[in-house]
């Protein structure tokens, strides 16, 4: 095995800037060819990307124009310039920005069966929506819900989901919902959840997750999926749980050593959720705390004293009317923090670009400063904070030697990027799904010239179509 060291790669990168590297390639590049999607799931390969102005997120690395990466077997082994491997296949990337995959740290995708779904009645809304709908659901629904989210998440540069599966009805429920991601060639933490409709005095069904833990080699795709908790917290449906029922879901994943992922402080009714954590000695690193709109200060530095992470998805939160996110607050205590999709049937579309956008947004509204936050820190949250979150900083997140090869490319040769004078502003500001020209997960190339390798959408779509039809006949509600 060769091995570079850091120093070696981030020599001779001249100073060639983003409008002139990319106008020799940018031609091509909006005219690459477009295969039809192959059905099987691509081995991963041994290639050498090359020409690319890689925005590598490695803080020693920087950005490297003309750059090139070298992956074998799912690893990247070098990054940098001029990089040679006569026995490995090349990816010309002339004219294209590459970047690590994007990482989603929360997004229920069984539910994009019901994308937009919520109405602008109460009676409509996304809570009574998905209850309704969730209770009907057999095990080929939930298939079709995740198999679409995940052919959306490739199709918008996520190379990372945590798919928080809040609706497992049983065991056959569960192993659907995990056929999806492997199908779809993803990297995921994959929680188990409870079913829709959960009472108070119900507890998680724990027998049916301790089967899953024991047998997890057969789903894990290669190790591409980890196992989490859903855990549905202490207050459920309105109530509070038996104190014996949440300590043992607690205790039953922490002595498998799963990681633990619970919605606490999303309204301002939810005040205090994480405080009371706190004080019962739950919070710790192997959990993820989702929403948290209202954690306050206090609460902020007990769970950066933890180890506790966040996960915030601004575009849901505020489209259901829970309030406005923070982000900096968290990011200024040292807590690790990750942004979401969380649900299309209040977003619409899993763009995780907007998301960015959306948070950069808010805090240069609340700071009433353009300057808040700038364009790379975002990317770094959409990347390599992602990563932080699930704890998988160590294995993605950034174009860095010995870490998992899940890289991007964007095509800035569509009017919509159109000049390119500053590649991470164009990047966060302009990308547009139709932009990702090329998604590789593991080695594995997943898109190509805009289009899937490994799923077919337009078959995707007919028979999610059909799932819905039959589940809104099931429902009779609309």
């Amino acid at each position: 095995m060769v091995r570079i060291g850091r120093r070696a790669l981030t020599l001779g990168l001249g100073t060639m800037g983003l409008s002139s590297f990319l106008s020799q390639g940018c031609a091509a590049a909006s005219t690459a060819s477009r295969p039809p999607p192959s059905g099987p799931l691509p081995s991963g390969r041994d290639f050498l990307l090359k020409n690319a102005y890689l925005l590598t997120m490695d803080p020693v690395l920087g950005d490297i124009p003309g750059g090139s990466v070298l992956v074998r077997q799912g690893q990247i082994l070098a990054v940098g310039r001029d990089l040679a491997a006569p026995d490995v296949s090349v990816i010309d990337a002339q004219g294209m920005i590459g970047l690590p995959g994007l990482v989603d740290t929360h997004w229920h995708m069984w539910n994009t069966l019901l994308r937009s779904f919520a109405g602008a009645r109460k009676a409509e809304g996304y809570f009574p929506t998905v209850a309704a709908f969730g209770k009907n659901m057999v095990p080929s629904d939930l298939y079709q819900g995740t198999r679409l989210a995940a052919a959306e998440a490739l199709a918008c540069g996520i190379t990372t989901v945590h798919d928080y599966c809040h609706n497992v009805r049983g065991l056959e429920h569960a192993t659907a919902d995990l056929q999806a991601l492997r199908e779809a060639g993803l990297r995921a933490r994959w929680s188990f959840g409870w079913p829709q409709g959960l009472a108070t005095d119900q507890g998680l069904d724990l027998e049916s997750l301790g089967r899953l833990h024991a047998d997890w080699a057969s789903h894990s795709n290669g190790g591409l999926l980890s196992l989490g908790m859903a855990w549905p917290g202490i207050q459920r449906m309105g109530g509070r749980t038996p104190e014996h029922i949440y300590k043992e879901e607690l205790r039953f994943a922490r002595e498998r050593k799963l990681p633990i992922s619970v919605h606490a402080s999303s309204q301002r009714g939810a005040t205090g959720q994480i405080g009371e954590f706190a004080q019962e000695g739950l919070l710790g690193p192997d959990m993820q705390v989702i929403h948290a709109l209202f954690a306050t200060e206090e609460e902020i530095q007990t769970m950066a004293s933890a180890g506790t992470a966040v996960s915030v998805s601004p575009r849901s939160e505020m489209r259901i009317g829970f309030g406005f996110p923070k982000f900096l607050p968290f990011l200024r205590q040292g807590v690790k923090l990750g942004l979401s999709i969380d649900t299309t049937v209040l977003t619409g579309n899993a763009n995780l670009f907007d998301v960015m956008k959306t948070a950069r947004d808010i805090e240069h509204a609340r700071a009433e400063n353009e300057f808040e936050w700038t364009g790379r820190q975002l990317l770094e949250l959409g990347t390599l904070g992602g990563a932080r979150s699930l704890g998988l900083d160590g294995w993605i997140g950034s174009l860095t030697p010995g870490k998992r090869a899940d890289l991007i490319l964007i095509n800035p040769g569509r009017v919509n990027m159109g000049v390119a004078p500053d590649p991470v502003n164009l990047v966060l500001e302009a990308t547009e799904p139709s932009n990702v020209d090329t998604v590789i997960v593991e080695g594995r190339i997943l898109k190509r010239g805009g289009a899937l390798t490994a799923l077919a959408p337009e078959q995707i779509i007919t028979e999610a179509s059909a799932a819905l039809d039959q589940l809104r006949a099931r429902t009779q509600l609309r």
